[in-house]
């Protein structure tokens, strides 16, 4: 064991090494008894792959470069992909990233012709966008969510749920396309169709709401020639956030609400809104933020039993039994689940992940209880003593506020540091803000941990995992719970011993870099601070951003037509002479959530300040950096502020950051 100061261990986990570990499968599903997921290929433009596992094990990439299965409806997307089983072999619906076009695809075809186009590419604004589709063989059909632009703004947009032929007589023609639902909601998740199916049931909301504000459960009837009768509403309002509906093999409702203030689960009968019956009442979360249509924390199996995602914080994977709530949750190493479960016979399919490995397609047999590691398996790149060994915490923060967080600390299987010497911490801010840091393995933490800086992950006032209060804490206190509690965190580690008060940093991306940003414009708390492709002009921010988070800010700051005042007071570019830290803003230019013009104006009222500061921008890149060159620049570069400002000597070469002012 060898004595250097922190931020000078030498590590094997170089930027390179996290970038080609960055990101998680997902949307996971069966096409017949194989297992279906997407996968990230950050080495191949930032792609994401739809991999398959054949019946001898065999991971395969079910299309080539540069094929992009991801959607981008409601610009964060939704599930991208189905597949149905025929005895000709598999047929493949996806959103092609490129150009938003619905793609057709046998992949086991004798002849194996590249996908063929099911839907015109658009002309007006963002044009046509599909998600979760829901192939309908029987009819000629795939159902989906379809977002299409009526104009050149971002808000110029309708969504209905559509069906599209599936023998391509819509691909040069809209009006091919039929349109199912009435447009009654802005915003739509793709339809549940009843078993027998009579009946199809999603979800609908409208500005000003988020889907965690509150949301419809809408039920219609499918008539005989596939079209729907008048759409009613059947659960949820301005209150309740219903963030996923199903039906059970018996034909009735499931869906998880949080009208007790947590997401819980719920069964009904159709045919009577007064019989909703609470499965398994619990303070914690049978479900989460509704970032991407169709997302999925539960699945009904054919037996009557229930795939549960469900923790407070953490999240397990169990299965429910409707009739008497109990629960009983899968054995393994993993203590986190992802947003995503399928479910065929008795097996369920969901991705999961560890402090000590990283997401992984896991398939659990509920007949045997056995859960087993199917795709994207985990494979220590490094030896994982190298791995940062995270405790989990809750601080006190202001006006007696818990504040919950992940703090790891540096971590060298060989150094150690002086004793008479305190660590350097960055607070790490995630973004949404509705949102959570998951408890999982990362290199990115890695990077820094191994090398003597420690991170502190705060889930502030506003996270979701810890009940509806818990998440409200932020409403109209934006600019100021998350701030306060960030800092909170930072200085209670420097105040018990834990890490170097001078030497404390903070960094976030979108909503985050908005936290790190007002926290250098308001706070003496930190040293430095990262701010990737962050909000920074309020005011402005409804005009430029996407059509879903265009009202956003009127639940987490107020309207702005009513409390201008307050726009203005917790703007970092209208306060941009308070920031006296040096900085590094990371940015992509493709971003149409942050667009790159909010750091341009934030970069010219600090331009000749003195302050010391650089500014990146990513060409190709949006929001949420997802090419490992990108990834590679981008971590060496914030590691090069730390190092600068907190004078520390690395060990081994790194590029260094050119800090101007």
């Amino acid at each position: 064991m060898q004595t250097r100061a922190y931020g000078s261990w030498p590590s094997p986990i170089d930027a390179e090494l996290a970038a080609a570990h960055d990101g998680a499968p997902g949307h996971v599903g069966f096409v017949g008894g194989e297992a279906w997921w997407t996968e990230p290929r950050p080495t191949e433009g930032g792609r994401r792959a739809l991999v398959r596992r054949l019946p001898d094990g065999e991971e395969r990439s079910v299309l080539p470069p540069p094929w992009n299965v991801r959607s981008r409806v409601v610009e964060y997307g939704g599930r991208p992909w189905a597949g149905a089983d025929r005895p000709e072999g598999p047929l493949l619906v996806f959103a092609n990233f490129a150009d938003q076009r619905l793609y057709a695809y046998e992949p086991d075809a004798p002849d194996a012709a590249a996908p063929r186009p099911l839907t015109p590419a658009g002309e007006l604004g963002g044009g046509l966008r599909w998600a979760e589709p829901l192939l309908r063989p029987d009819r000629g059909e795939v159902w989906c969510v379809l977002e299409e632009f009526t104009g050149p703004e971002p808000t110029d947009v309708r969504r209905v749920i559509a069906a599209v032929p599936l023998d391509g007589s819509a691909a040069e023609d809209r009006g091919a396309v039929r349109e199912l639902s009435d447009g009654a909601h802005r915003f739509v998740t793709g339809p549940r169709l009843s078993p027998d199916g009579a009946r199809a049931a999603w979800i609908g909301w409208d500005h000003p709401r988020m889907p965690w504000d509150g949301t419809d459960l809408v039920l219609a009837d499918v008539r005989d020639d596939g079209t729907f009768g008048a759409a009613r509403v059947f659960a949820g309002g301005p209150e309740e956030s219903i963030a996923q509906v199903e039906w059970s093999p018996d034909g009735r409702l499931l869906f998880s609400g949080d009208r007790t203030g947590w997401w819980n689960l719920y069964r009904a009968s159709a045919d009577d809104p007064c019989g909703v019956r609470a499965l398994c009442p619990r303070e914690e979360e049978f479900a989460g933020p509704l970032w991407q249509t169709g997302l999925t924390w539960f699945a009904p199996l054919d037996s009557g039993l229930i795939a549960v995602v469900h923790g407070k914080g953490a999240t397990a994977l169990g299965i429910l039994d409707p009739e008497t709530g109990e629960v009983v949750d899968a054995a393994g190493p993993w203590t986190e689940w992802a947003s995503t479960v399928a479910a065929h016979g008795p097996r369920v399919l969901g991705v999961a992940a560890s402090p000590r490995s990283a997401p992984e397609v896991v398939e659990l047999d509920t007949g045997t209880g056995h859960a087993r590691v199917v795709g994207a398996a985990h494979g220590d790149p490094v030896d994982p003593t190298y791995y940062p060994e995270p405790q989990i915490r809750a601080f006190a923060g202001p006006a007696g506020r818990t504040v919950h967080a992940h703090i790891y600390p540096p971590h060298h299987p060989g150094h150690v540091a002086p004793d008479d010497e305190l660590p350097p911490y960055v607070v790490w801010a995630h973004g949404g803000p509705t949102g959570r840091a998951p408890l999982v393995l990362d290199l990115a933490i890695a990077y820094f941990t191994s090398r003597g800086i420690g991170v502190a992950e705060v889930n502030y006032g506003g996270s979701t995992g810890y009940g509806r209060a818990y998440r409200e804490r932020l409403r109209e206190q934006w600019g100021i719970v998350d701030v306060e509690d960030c800092a909170a965190v930072a200085l209670a580690l420097a105040d018990e011993g834990t890490a170097d008060r001078e030497r404390l940093a903070i960094r976030g991306g979108s909503a985050g870099g908005w936290t790190a940003a007002v926290s250098l414009a308001t706070t003496d708390v930190y040293a430095c601070g990262t701010l990737i492709y962050p909000v920074l002009d309020p005011t402005a921010f409804a005009g430029e951003t996407h059509d879903l988070e265009s009202r956003y800010l009127e639940s987490l700051l107020g309207p702005c037509d009513e409390v201008p005042g307050r726009y203005a007071e917790r703007s970092p570019l209208r306060h941009a002479e308070r920031v006296t830290a040096p900085f590094l803003l990371l940015q992509g230019l493709d971003d149409v959530i942050c667009p790159p013009a909010q750091s341009e104006r934030f970069l010219a009222e600090m331009a000749g300040r003195g302050i010391p500061h650089a500014y990146i921008a990513f060409e190709g890149e949006g929001h949420g950096f997802r090419r490992a060159d990108t990834m590679v620049r981008a971590l060496e570069a914030e590691l090069s502020l730390y190092a600068q400002v907190f004078r520390l000597d690395l060990a081994g070469p790194t590029p260094t950051l050119e800090l101007g002012k």
